[in-house]
């Protein structure tokens, strides 16, 4: 026990001393321990081994958030501990970002999300937000209480790809089905994917509201979002070709 507890004492163990393999490895794995300052150091350390940003945030963070929505979906780990891996993440990504931003690298996609007018809860969209942010998206997060005009308004000022809103009261779950016809009615609809989430909802009230899909927990959210952009791709591709 005292060994374990010498490694993982930052004084005792240095992570520069790692190779670029095992250092990816053991930044999996802080990730998925919550441990920020590791993680800002071990994406630090990689990218002045000569690292892109892009291969840092591909191989080392991406990757370790991937296993962590893994074992949130399958009911290892919490929201807690995925929150504190997520914050884990952004402190790599505040580092990563602008380095991004320079090299003009494209994200998977782009996420405008909010919880709907009425409703104040942001946990699961926080949860949402954050780990989409960690699967790569380029994500805008509106917070709480969204009308339809606040909606309308970030669709029209970032362009994303995606819309997700969020409710967790049964009162506010039809305010979505408001910003979805809104949508129809100025006939950007099929300009946006469409994803709801929230404890009360279901598939088949996102089916009824007119939502593309309806993710029960951040997991299914991200890898919702990664389908629905591959078939993006694969449609513009068929296009071009």
């Amino acid at each position: 026990m005292a060994d374990d507890e010498q490694f993982d004492d930052g004084e005792d163990f240095d992570l520069s001393s790692l190779s670029d393999e095992d250092l990816v490895t053991q930044m999996h794995d802080d990730l998925y321990d919550g441990l920020k300052e590791e993680i800002e150091e071990g994406t630090n350390i990689l990218l002045q081994r000569g690292w892109s940003a892009k291969k840092v945030l591909d191989e080392a963070l991406v990757e370790g958030m991937r296993i962590v929505g893994i074992d949130f979906r399958d009911g290892i780990l919490f929201v807690p501990e995925v929150l504190l891996a997520a914050n884990a993440m952004k402190g790599g990504m505040a580092i990563l970002r602008p380095l991004l931003a320079e090299t003009g690298a494209p994200p998977i996609g782009k996420m405008v999300i909010g919880t709907v007018k009425g409703d104040i809860h942001d946990i699961g969209k926080n949860l949402v937000s954050m780990m989409m942010e960690g699967a790569g998206f380029d994500v805008i997060d509106l917070g709480i209480n969204n009308p339809v005009e606040k909606y309308l308004a970030a669709l029209e000022e970032h362009k994303p790809d995606i819309l997700g809103m969020s409710a967790l009261l049964t009162t506010t779950m039809p305010y979505m089905k408001v910003v979805i016809d809104t949508m129809v009615e100025k006939g950007i609809r099929d300009d946006y994917v469409v994803l709801v989430g929230g404890a009360p909802l279901n598939e088949e009230f996102a089916k009824a509201v007119g939502a593309d899909a309806y993710c029960r927990d951040a997991a299914v959210a991200v890898e919702t979002a990664k389908d629905f952009m591959q078939r993006r791709h694969n449609i513009r591709g068929a296009a071009q070709a």
